[in-house]
């Protein structure tokens, strides 16, 4: 009797010990997440991971042309008359960030883990916009910020009128 009972903890134990590996081996496949930058107008908000996002490691130049081309990125209604406000996770503010307009500056880097832009901006020419179309970007690091470029975000903005 004496047996049975050992040889069915044994079993238990075995089982438990298998299932335990089993979970700890599943989360450390697990890809830690880019964090997340948030884009509000009104009282609507659009938050998306990074275009490119290698870990928080340094991005190559081609990597970052390619992102800033990337077509599938999630599109934003903005009202020239609304402000918008931009949110970064506060990792991403320790390194700097830098908003971009189809690809060009449009701000000084800040660590901030927000700011406010006039939704106008965004359309008028003498910022870099123009039409009712324009695709924005957060930089983290690089131009402007203490470190080099380790991520990118992007939406497209769409004038509402």
């Amino acid at each position: 009797m004496t047996s049975q009972r050992s040889s069915a903890r044994r079993r238990r134990s075995v089982a438990a010990l298998g299932a335990v590996s089993a979970g700890l081996l599943v989360l450390s496949a697990c890809d830690k997440p880019t964090p997340l930058a948030t884009v509000t107008v009104g009282s609507d908000s659009v938050h998306t991971e990074a275009s490119c996002y290698n870990d928080g490691k340094e991005l190559k130049q081609s990597q970052l042309k390619s992102c800033l081309q990337d077509k599938d990125v999630k599109t934003v209604k903005v009202d020239p008359d609304e402000k918008v406000r931009f949110g970064v996770d506060p990792e991403v503010a320790e390194k700097g960030w830098t908003l971009l307009m189809n690809g060009q500056p449009l701000t000084e880097a800040s660590k901030k883990t927000y700011v406010v832009i006039p939704g106008s901006v965004f359309f008028n020419q003498q910022y870099g916009g123009g039409g009712d179309k324009s695709t924005v970007s957060l930089l983290e690091g690089g131009k402007g910020g203490t470190q080099k470029a380790t991520g990118l975000w992007s939406f497209k903005f769409k004038k509402d009128s």
